[in-house]
């Protein structure tokens, strides 16, 4: 079974930094792309980043470029999210995606919450 559990949102002020862990099982990681996606109230869910875990290559949206970084270990069949220099439109709802194709929407996490206060 595949399993993607997300953490480290939480509420942060505005320019302030978190990191998103995303812990993959079930699947041979070095196979599949991982992503983010986020979804805010009200708006439509957004593609943030995905990497491939074989060979690194990454994608970002236009609205995180510089500012997020997307890392795997794929020692630890992880994913990680950091998100610098934060605003408060970058609230939402994260979730971490899996999949072969490009971007990832096979296998969704559960979600965790990043608020960004003002």
């Amino acid at each position: 079974e595949v399993q993607l559990v997300e953490s480290g949102g939480g509420l942060v002020q505005a320019g302030g930094s978190l990191r998103l862990s995303c812990a993959a099982s079930g699947f041979t990681f070095d196979d599949y792309a991982i992503g983010w996606f986020r979804q805010a109230p009200g708006k439509e869910r957004e593609g943030v980043s995905c990497i491939s875990s074989s060979d690194g290559s990454t994608y970002y949206a236009d609205s995180v470029k510089g500012r997020f970084t997307i890392s795997s270990d794929n020692a630890k069949n992880t994913v990680y999210l950091q998100m610098n220099n934060l605003k408060p439109e970058d609230t939402a709802v994260y979730y971490c995606t899996g999949g072969s194709t490009w971007p990832p929407q096979k296998h969704w996490g559960q979600g965790t919450q990043v608020t960004v206060s003002s």
